[in-house]
C-alpha cells in the first residue's frame, strides 16, 4: 500500500460549461496514470465517469463522479462534474469537499454561463483554481483569443504557464513556459516528448515567459523586490511563487489541451502536482460539537478526531447504495464503527474503496484529506456528517438553490400511487436538490428541480430503479380570488323538518384590503341582533367559504368582512345554522363586489450572453412579462423581468433552445396580481369543466 503523505494529495474538481470536455480530460488523466488501459469517448458512451445508463444514453454528465489515480508520486482525487445548469447542485457538492478547481473552457466559445457560475462557486468556497483551455484541435480554435477573454473577465492573474504549438488540426503540443521547453504529443498515449522550443515560437515564448514572471513577482512582495533588482527570477523562485500565488488565489495558471486526443493532458497533471494545493495547505475545517454552540477548528491530521462529510450517495446495481465521503480530520478504517452525528445513529463501515466508475479498489483506511467510498450503510445519506460517538461534530453542508422548474406527476397505474412516494423519498436522499410534495390546494403531487432536464432525470430514475411509470403534466396554477368593490348581502338559513329546526340570519358587508393584508373580520353587531355566542360561527363560516372560493374554487384573499345585522330564533338558532348563513351571505356579497381572479407573479433573472438579449426579451414579452431592467454580470447580461407563473412552464427548455444552452435563469415569487379579463374567463371555464368531471 502506498505510504500516506497528506502533502502529496491533490483534490481537484473539474468544472465548467457543458461540452467543454471535462469528462474527456478526466478520461485522459486516468489513462495517462495507468488507472485504465484504454481511452474512452463520451460519444461512444464508454468513459469511466459517465457510466450510468442515463449518461450513456444522453451523452452528457448528469452526476458528480469521484475518480482516483497516482501521478508523479502524488494522489489525485478528481471530481468530474456536470456542466449543465440543471445539475449545478452536483458542482456544489463537489466544491464543498475539494481543495482545488480546474475550470475547463472551450477554445472557441471561451467564457460561457456555466463557466461564470463555476467561477462564482469557486469564489464562494474560497478555492484555488487553474484554467484549462480545451478543444484546441477544433477549426477556428484560438488559445490567445480565449486567454484575452479570460483576462478581461478574471484579470491578468489568469496567466498562461503554457502556450500551444500549432493551431486547429495542427495543434500538437505546448511550450512549457516554466521549463522553457517544447512538449509534443503523438499517437494519443499522452507521453509528451520534450525538446527545444521551435524557432518560430521562440520570441512568443519569451514574451509570455516574461508576463508569467511579472505576474508571479507581483503576487509576492519579496519576489517583486528580487525581480526589480535582478530583472529575473530563478526557476526555483518561479515555482515557489507559482505555488504561493495559486494557494493565495492571486494566480490562476492557464493551460492548453485537446483532451479527446490526449494532447497536453499530462501537463495538466504535472501542474496539479506542482502548483495546486494539498489538504494541508487549506484552512482547517470548522465543526460544531454535538450539544455545543461554539465552533471548533480541526486540523487536517490523520491522528485527530474524526470529522468526515458524505457528499454523494448513489444506488448501484448489485451492490446497493454507494456512499462517497471526504475525511477532513482523523481516519476511517475498514470494519470500523462510525457515528453519524446528523442522524444520531451508528454505522459499521465494511469495505472502503477508491472508485473509478464501476471499478473499486479496496482499502484498509481512508485518512484526513482523502476521498473514499463505502457500501451498504443503513441510514447515512448525502450531507450527513460522520465522527465518533465520543467526539461528535456537525459539519456545514450545501444550501441548494431554489428550484426553477415544476411538474405535476400522475401514476399511470393506481397500484403505483404508494410506490411513487417511496421511490421519490429514496431518490431525494441521494439528490437533496429536488423537492416533492402533495399540494392539497391544487390536488397534485408536485416535483420541483433545477430544470426540466433535472425533472426528466428524476422521472427516468423512478422508472428504471423502482418500476414506477408516471405521466408529467403542467401543474395547476394556485390562483386567488379577491374583490375590488364594496357590497352588502343577507345570508339566511332556515330549515324545518319536524322537531327542532335550524335558523340563522346575518347581514354582511365586504370590502377590499390592500394586497397582502389578508382577511379581517369585524363584529359590528349592536343591541344583540346576533347573540355573541354565535359570532365566532359567523367568522368561521366566512373563512370556510373563502378557502373554497366563489368564482372558480380558488382561495379568497385580502378582504374585510363586517357582520352588522341579523336575527335569531331562541330555539332553532345554532352555531351550525349561523355558520351556513354566513357562508351563504358571504358568497352573495362577494359576487356583487366586483370580484377578480389574481395570478402569482414571479421575478425572473435571466443570465445570457449579449448576443441573445433581443431574443430572450422578445420571448419574455410574449409571455406577458414586464422587463424591469438589464445589468452586466461578467461577460454576460442579466435581464430582470416579472412574469406570470402560468407562462413559465418548461421555460428552462425554451431558454436553452433560444440561447443554444448558454442561458440560465432563477425565479422567485413576488406577489399576486389581477389577470387580464380574457384569461380570467378562460380560467373560470376550465375550473367549471374540472368540477363537472
Amino acid at each position: 500500500m502506498k505510504e500516506y503523505n497528506i502533502e502529496k494529495i491533490r483534490n481537484i474538481c473539474l468544472a465548467g460549461h457543458g461540452g467543454s470536455g471535462k469528462t474527456s480530460l478526466a478520461e485522459a488523466m486516468l489513462f495517462n496514470a495507468g488507472a485504465t488501459n484504454r481511452l474512452g469517448s463520451v460519444d461512444d458512451g464508454n468513459t469511466v465517469s459517465d457510466y450510468r445508463e442515463e449518461e450513456i444514453e444522453h451523452r452528457i454528465s448528469m452526476n458528480l463522479t469521484p475518480l482516483y489515480c497516482e501521478w508523479n508520486d502524488h494522489d489525485l482525487h478528481v471530481l468530474d462534474t456536470p456542466g449543465y445548469s440543471d445539475f449545478t447542485s452536483e458542482v456544489h457538492c463537489a466544491m464543498r469537499v475539494t481543495d482545488n478547481v480546474a475550470i475547463v473552457v472551450k477554445a472557441i466559445e471561451g467564457i460561457e454561463v456555466e463557466t461564470e457560475r463555476a467561477w462564482e462557486y469557486a469564489d464562494q468556497y474560497g478555492l484555488p483554481r487553474m484554467v484549462v483551455v480545451n478543444l484546441l484541435d477544433k477549426e477556428h480554435a484560438d488559445f490567445f483569443d480565449a486567454l484575452g477573454r479570460l483576462q478581461e473577465r478574471f484579470g491578468t492573474q489568469a496567466v498562461p504557464v503554457q502556450i500551444p504549438i500549432g493551431e486547429a488540426d495542427g495543434f500538437s503540443g505546448v511550450v512549457d513556459l516554466v521549463a522553457m521547453e517544447a512538449v509534443t504529443f503523438e499517437g494519443g498515449d499522452g507521453k509528451g516528448k520534450r525538446s527545444e522550443i521551435p524557432g518560430e515560437l521562440a520570441d512568443q515564448a519569451e514574451e509570455y515567459r516574461e508576463k508569467l514572471l511579472e505576474t508571479v513577482a507581483e503576487s509576492d512582495d519579496e519576489l517583486l523586490e528580487v525581480y526589480f533588482e535582478e530583472g529575473a527570477l530563478t526557476d526555483e523562485q518561479l515555482l515557489e511563487g507559482l505555488r504561493k500565488g495559486v494557494k493565495d488565489g492571486t494566480i490562476y495558471p492557464v493551460l492548453a489541451t485537446c483532451a479527446s486526443a490526449n494532447i497536453g493532458v499530462s501537463g495538466v497533471m504535472d501542474a496539479a502536482a506542482a502548483y495546486m494545493v494539498s489538504p494541508a495547505d487549506r484552512p482547517p475545517v470548522t465543526a460544531t460539537p454535538s450539544g455545543g454552540d461554539e465552533e471548533v477548528v480541526l486540523d487536517p491530521d490523520a491522528s485527530g478526531p474524526l470529522a468526515a462529510l458524505v457528499f454523494k450517495t448513489v444506488s448501484e446495481a448489485h451492490i446497493g447504495e454507494l456512499t462517497y465521503f471526504r475525511v477532513f480530520s482523523g481516519e476511517i478504517k475498514h470494519g470500523g464503527d462510525v457515528y453519524n452525528s446528523t442522524k444520531n445513529t451508528s454505522e459499521r463501515f465494511g469495505q472502503i474503496y477508491h472508485t473509478n466508475g464501476h471499478a473499486r479498489n479496496e482499502l484498509n483506511v481512508i485518512r484526513a484529506g482523502e476521498i473514499g467510498a463505502t457500501v451498504k450503510l443503513k441510514d447515512t445519506h448525502t450531507g450527513d456528517a460522520l465522527s465518533t460517538r465520543q467526539k461528535s461534530f456537525g459539519l456545514e453542508w450545501v444550501d441548494f438553490a431554489e428550484p426553477v422548474a415544476n411538474v405535476a406527476i400522475l401514476p399511470k397505474s393506481k397500484d403505483d400511487e404508494e410506490k411513487i412516494s417511496t421511490g421519490l423519498s429514496r431518490l431525494h436522499e441521494e439528490d437533496p436538490s429536488f423537492t416533492f410534495r402533495y399540494n392539497s390546494e391544487i390536488k397534485q403531487l408536485i416535483l420541483a428541480g433545477a430544470g426540466e432536464m433535472h425533472l426528466d432525470l428524476i422521472v427516468e430514475r423512478l422508472s428504471r430503479r423502482f418500476g414506477v411509470e408516471v405521466e408529467m403534466v403542467q401543474p395547476r396554477i394556485p390562483y386567488r380570488e379577491a374583490i375590488k368593490g364594496k357590497s352588502e348581502a343577507q345570508g339566511r338559513f332556515k330549515r324545518q323538518s319536524g322537531g327542532r329546526g335550524q335558523f340563522g340570519d346575518v347581514w354582511l358587508r365586504v370590502e377590499p384590503r390592500q394586497r397582502g393584508e389578508g382577511y379581517e373580520f369585524d363584529n359590528g353587531i349592536v343591541g344583540g341582533a346576533v347573540p355573541s355566542r354565535f359570532i365566532p360561527a359567523v367568522d368561521k363560516g366566512i373563512q370556510e367559504a373563502m378557502v373554497e372560493g366563489v368564482m372558480a374554487k380558488y382561495p379568497v384573499v385580502d378582504l374585510k368582512a363586517t357582520l352588522y345585522d341579523g336575527s335569531f330564533h331562541t330555539v332553532d338558532s345554532s352555531e351550525m345554522a349561523f355558520k351556513v348563513a354566513a357562508s351563504m351571505g358571504f358568497k352573495k356579497a362577494f359576487m356583487e363586489a366586483r370580484p377578480v381572479l389574481l395570478e402569482p407573479i414571479y421575478e425572473v433573472d435571466v443570465v445570457v450572453p449579449e448576443d441573445y438579449m433581443g431574443d430572450v426579451m422578445g420571448d419574455l414579452s410574449s409571455r406577458r412579462g414586464r422587463i424591469l431592467g438589464m445589468s452586466p454580470r461578467g461577460s454576460n447580461q442579466v435581464v430582470r423581468a416579472e412574469v406570470p407563473l402560468a407562462e413559465l412552464y418548461r421555460y428552462s427548455t425554451v431558454l436553452r433552445s433560444i440561447t443554444h444552452g448558454r442561458g440560465s435563469h432563477a425565479r422567485k415569487f413576488v406577489r399576486y396580481e389581477e389577470m387580464p379579463r380574457e384569461i380570467e374567463t378562460k380560467v373560470i371555464e376550465e375550473s367549471k369543466t374540472m368540477e363537472e368531471e
